[in-house]
């Protein structure tokens, strides 16, 4: 078996609290096989970036670098999550066309290909994450490494029109014909691509989950459905009832019902859209006013971008419009908190909610979907309340599916939810559990490799 070498924009290193379900499922690959996992330290440095700090825990060797302000602000603040992040979630309005922010962007990817390139096997299989290193493997390739390489793209792949309007969108999209497996997290993103490798990136498609770049070289595409820890998520929200907090939330509630959302602070969630459903619902179903409180968690990402500034201030205004018109002395409709939680307290708030909502304006996935699902109690669970825009819609069917933008539809699926009978509860449910169980992070990463090393 060759060793594994993960390459991702920020690493999970020993003793740093970033063990998400992502680093958790990398993790358990690396220690499978011994590896390697590179990527950017997290610090910003008043030194030329390219610093490198090496540790070891077991047979994981972790390499991180430092980039210097301008590069972080070209690579991270501004190509990475002023452009692309916009691009790829079909926000062509907020994409900013400044093109020093591409070139620092090819920028840092060529130092993190001149950094790791020496650090490599011939023998190796290199994993690369997302959007912030799309053109890594071309820049490998040039400093002559030949192993095995694969890209997986956790956000949506958006429309080939839209690709079309990024300046110099070829010499960017052509970079991953450089990878020999491209993976995405739906067929939906699959055939997007696809269709941009025919329309403008002068390849071919040759059969289903082959492609042919200009030159000749063929690689592979196919959509690979990221997932959870599905038994840890069980046994962290089974564990955590007695978590004080949760019973704090639970007291504070009796005996009405609990909504919940839990989204980072941003406009590709649909939060003002999905604050106005629930008022929508308020209005239109009087009978159940009073019977369910709405938390919406959303820790501040990214907080010194304008768009974000904006959007809190938003949601502030919104969720004080709700509460101002709708609240009575004993009850608070909409409970609105900028704050993060422990992973494991989230998991007992979510067993306790009768609604889970997950209504995204676009999403790669979206993990808090299933992990809602897996912290359930199987013999009173909750609904889930999914946008069709999520990737996961294509998997979670029993979910309660809506469009984040029909506000009456968002609506209408919460009233639902609150009233289903538990036994239609329990066979939705448990058809959402059956898939959970049958394909977890561990499937996820197995296929892939396994698709990978036979490509």
């Amino acid at each position: 078996m060759s060793r594994l070498v993960v390459v991702s924009n920020r690493v999970a290193v020993p003793g740093e609290n970033r063990a998400g379900g992502l680093a958790v499922g990398l993790l358990a690959a690396l220690k499978e096989r011994g590896g390697l996992w590179f990527g950017w330290s997290g610090k910003v440095t008043r030194d030329p970036s390219g610093t490198l700090h090496e540790q070891t825990d077991g047979d994981i060797r972790f390499v991180t670098m430092d980039l210097d302000r301008n590069d972080h602000d070209d690579y991270y603040n501004g190509f990475a999550n002023r452009t692309l992040w916009p691009l790829l979630h079909f926000r062509l309005d907020l994409v900013d066309y400044d093109r020093s922010k591409r070139l620092g962007y090819r920028r840092v990817n060529a130092l993190f290909a001149e950094k790791l390139a020496p650090l490599l096997r011939d023998s190796d299989t290199v994993w690369i994450h997302d959007y912030h290193l799309i053109p890594l493997a071309s820049m490998l390739r040039e400093r002559g490494v030949g192993c095995k390489i694969g890209f997986f793209l956790h956000v949506p792949m958006p429309s080939a029109d839209l690709v079309q309007a990024l300046p110099e969108h070829q010499r960017l999209m052509s970079s991953l014909y450089s990878y020999d497996l491209v993976g995405f997290q739906t067929q939906r993103d699959v055939e997007r691509f696809q269709a941009y490798v025919r329309l403008f990136g002068g390849g071919k498609v040759l059969a289903e989950g082959e492609l042919e770049a200009p030159d000749g070289h063929r690689f592979g595409a196919g959509a690979f459905p990221i997932s959870i820890d599905t038994g840890l998520i069980a046994q962290q929200a089974r564990e955590a009832v007695n978590k004080p907090a949760v019973r704090d939330l639970r007291k504070s509630l009796e005996p009405r019902q609990l909504a919940i959302g839990v989204d980072r602070l941003d406009y590709s969630k649909g939060l003002p859209e999905r604050f106005y459903g629930f008022e929508r619902y308020l209005k239109r179903y009087t009978e159940q006013k009073g019977k369910l409180t709405y938390l919406q968690i959303a820790p501040v990402s990214r907080g010194e971008v304008s768009e974000y500034k904006t959007l809190r201030i938003q949601l502030e205004q919104i969720a004080g419009h709700i509460n101002g018109n709708h609240a009575e002395p004993d009850w608070t409709p909409l409970r609105y908190v900028n704050r993060n939680f422990a992973h494991s307290t989230l998991t007992g708030f979510y067993r306790m909610a009768r609604i889970g909502l997950v209504t995204p304006l676009r999403d790669g996935m979206n993990l808090v979907a299933k992990e809602f699902v897996a912290a359930q109690d199987g013999a009173d669970p909750g609904v889930l309340v999914l946008s069709i825009l999520a990737g996961a819609a294509s998997e979670m069917k029993e979910a309660l599916i809506v469009n984040p933008h029909d506000l009456d539809g968002v609506a209408d699926a919460i009233a639902t939810a609150s009233t289903m009978p538990l036994t239609e509860r329990i066979e939705r449910w448990r058809a959402l559990m059956d898939q959970l169980q049958e394909n977890d992070i561990g499937t996820w990463r197995r296929r892939y490799l396994d698709t990978l090393e036979a490509a």
